[in-house]
């Protein structure tokens, strides 16, 4: 009965025209309120999901790292017991280490980061999709090569197309006590490479990484059989990553951490999720002025609608059921505007997926247009705004009709 009055009231047309208008504004208001916070999430979700992309090419899955100290130590069977773990696709072992890269051609030099990594890297990360110059290649006939990125191929003035020239790399010695204020030069440890080509992924690497074979830079670190920075881990598709980090953590003990993509860059996914959430804030407030428009409209059906109550009252029923009857008819109002707001904002996502029509200013980015994602989570976090403020909204009129006194007068 309650939901019947409500949808009576709803659809029936009003004495007064004002009532009608601030209903139909009010209703409109909460429809583009819902469509705009369906659709800035969706492109939030959509920045998201490329840098996630964007990482997939070049971090792994799972990075299994010591939780002190730059490396560890796992023996042969220890890296077999990893691959058999369930969930897991493939398994690589890379070794980091800074240091001075210098052109033997030109004398341009520059600071990287030198990742040694084994023949599976390719099957963790996508760096070989990813070439722009050369090819992905870290041994040959000649000896060790490195693949850099773009930024360290620029910095160092290396064309590998056009000419192959020698690359110095210099890095401090391991052993602390080798280093000397006297013999400066008995304090790093040097090797020579051959460039093989260039990736263009994202600045952040580009300008950051070579890439050389693991054994390459074992030797000239002088590092223990089994010593690594890191174990790279690739899951199987449909695999949980939770329950596979969780599995790690048992098998490799106290000492070793097992890192998901979102941990091993906490900071850029941290600060994302915080501007979504203000974002959601702030446009929160534009359903809240709708709700105010909410408060009007029921306030005037409520004076409109006097005989109704006193005649229902006068048939017994009680000031919970009137509450709730203009409860229920704020709940329509919301629902109805959510309902719009839900459509339009799936509308305009599809079009902007599939044609891309508001596009990017500047034309240094990697993509054109804003990419868009749309969750269900997000629908349901917004019906679940939209059904708290309707009803806080709707409280108060209701709460008046329901206060309202029985007045029957003889005809």
């Amino acid at each position: 009965m309650i939901w019947q009055f409500a949808t009576r009231y709803f659809r029936a047309r009003k004495s007064t025209t004002a009532i009608n208008i601030i209903a139909w504004v009010s209703m409109s208001a909460i429809a583009v309120g819902t469509a705009a916070l369906i659709t800035v999430l969706s492109v939030f979700n959509g920045f998201t999901g490329l840098v996630k992309s964007l990482y997939s090419s070049f971090y792994p899955d799972l990075r299994v790292v010591p939780v002190t100290g730059k490396t560890f130590m796992l023996t042969p069977e220890q890296l077999k017991q990893i691959a058999t773990v369930p969930g897991v696709a493939h398994i690589s072992a890379t070794v980091e280490e800074k240091a001075v890269v210098i052109n033997g051609e030109n004398k341009k030099q520059t600071i990287a980061v030198i990742k040694g990594v084994d023949n599976n890297f390719t099957q963790v990360a996508k760096v070989q999709d990813k070439m722009v110059t050369g090819e992905y290649a870290l041994r040959d006939s000649s000896g060790p090569l490195a693949v850099m990125g773009l930024g360290v191929e620029m910095g160092l003035g290396v064309n590998v197309e056009r000419s192959r020239v020698p690359l110095s790399i210099y890095m401090p010695r391991r052993d602390e006590a080798a280093f000397s204020a006297v013999m400066p030069d008995q304090s790093v440890v040097s090797g020579t490479v051959f460039p093989a080509g260039s990736f263009a992924i994202q600045q952040e690497f580009d300008s950051k990484y070579v890439l050389v074979d693991i054994k390459f830079l074992r030797n000239l670190l002088d590092m223990q059989p089994g010593e690594l920075t890191a174990v790279e881990i690739a899951l199987q598709k449909g695999a949980r990553e939770g329950s596979v980090q969780s599995a790690l953590e048992d098998l490799l003990g106290e000492g070793i951490k097992v890192q998901t993509r979102v941990q091993q860059h906490a900071t850029i996914y941290n600060v994302m999720q915080v501007e979504k959430w203000v974002t959601y804030v702030f446009l929160s407030f534009i359903l809240v002025i709708a709700a105010f428009n909410m408060i009007g409209s029921l306030s005037m059906l409520v004076i409109e609608k006097q005989k109704d109550i006193t005649i229902l009252k006068a048939m017994g029923a009680r000031s919970a059921t009137i509450r709730r009857i203009f409860l229920a008819e704020g709940l329509l109002i919301a629902g109805a505007g959510s309902i719009i707001g839900f459509t339009l904002a799936i509308i305009i996502c599809l079009v902007q997926q599939h044609f891309g029509l508001i596009k990017l200013g500047g034309g240094t980015f990697l993509i054109d247009a804003f990419p868009v994602e749309m969750h269900w989570n997000d629908f349901v976090l917004v019906a679940i705004t939209i059904l708290v403020i309707g009803t806080l909204a709707s409280w108060y009129p209701a709460h008046r009709a329901a206060r309202q006194t029985i007045s029957l007068k003889a005809t």
